[in-house]
């Protein structure tokens, strides 16, 4: 059974009501608790940040986050521990090419959906999960949409999908010219190149993209010089023509939740919101934050995220 939540308010939250975005962070310092380690499976080996369901807490399962396009599994620092104290072990996972995981420097080939999405089977496997113990995926933007291709592939080894800023088909036109530009860019010039060019553009605060988000610019920098420019020519390529796969996805007998902030300009609130209502998916829509929850307001966002999780383990949502 799928669950509907409650329509959202009509308009974003104003600065006072809430806390502001959180975006940035001393270190890439996994949280306490959790455990970093290459994650070992027959299509690669891949960096994790792992954390157990806090002590004292009755496991309830795992779930498995994968970042989106330029992001990295630290963009989910913020969540493990409110999901930990649910019950919960999160595993967030850089994918391939990305930041800490190994990739082709030049073969785009490597980075097709169809082979993304077979790694996180893999993942999932390697993680125990299968038909008699699934588990929880989680997507964030270009991940949300690579995790739709995982369960297309193979639904049973997951207990639900969530879809987390990440739409139906392709970007909006504004994101899809800042995905040519950042493409151009990396056609003639290094990743090191690249950084420098992205910061010429203005504060991350306001230019956003790889250079906005949890880490302090040295980290976030690390980040960038350690993704493969093939894997981001590859996947920007893919958020520019991803076509709707919305009505195969609604075919499966899989519980649904589409997460956004209170704003998106990479695929706009309403229409998140209709893509919910096609797949009979249970619908968040988190004040205060924009298109990256997870990090604009990782508590009322994992809040949100383990109250589904328990609507469908059987176990009431907290207070």
């Amino acid at each position: 059974m799928r669950h509907r939540a409650p329509d959202h308010p009509g308009s974003p939250a104003t600065p006072t009501s809430y806390p502001p975005p959180v975006t940035t962070q001393p270190a890439f310092t996994p949280p306490p608790n959790a455990r970093a380690y290459p994650l070992h499976t027959p299509r690669g080996t891949f960096a994790v940040v792992d954390h157990p369901a806090a002590p004292g807490v009755d496991p309830r399962g795992t779930a498995l986050l994968l970042p989106g396009f330029t992001g990295s599994k630290e963009d989910f620092t913020l969540m493990h521990e409110p999901l930990a104290a649910r019950g919960y072990r999160t595993v967030a996972i850089d994918g391939r090419g990305q930041h800490e995981s190994d990739g082709p420097e030049e073969d785009e080939s490597a980075y097709a959906r169809g082979e993304l999405a077979k790694d996180v089977l893999a993942q999932t496997a390697a993680l125990g999960g299968d038909g008699d113990t699934p588990v929880h995926l989680l997507g964030h933007s270009l991940g949300g949409q690579i995790a739709r291709a995982a369960v297309l592939l193979d639904h049973t080894p997951f207990r639900s999908l969530t879809l987390m800023a990440s739409g139906p088909a392709q970007i909006s036109e504004s994101q899809q010219q800042r995905v040519k530009l950042l493409r151009d860019a990396l056609a003639v010039m290094t990743m090191a190149e690249t950084w420098e060019a992205i910061l010429a553009m203005g504060p991350p605060e306001e230019v956003g993209g790889p250079a906005k988000g949890i880490g302090g610019p040295d980290l976030l920098r690390r980040r960038w010089l350690g993704t493969k420019p093939a894997q981001l020519l590859a996947t920007g390529r893919q958020l520019t023509t991803e076509p709707d796969r919305v009505d195969e996805l609604a075919a499966l007998p899989l519980p649904f939740h589409v997460l956004s902030g209170a704003s998106d300009d990479t695929w706009p609130v309403p229409v998140l919101d209709d893509m919910a209502a096609r797949l009979n998916a249970h619908r968040t829509v988190v004040p205060g934050a924009e298109h990256s929850p997870n990090a604009d307001q990782p508590l009322r966002t994992a809040q949100a995220v383990a109250d589904f999780w328990q609507s469908i383990d059987g176990a009431e949502p907290a207070a």
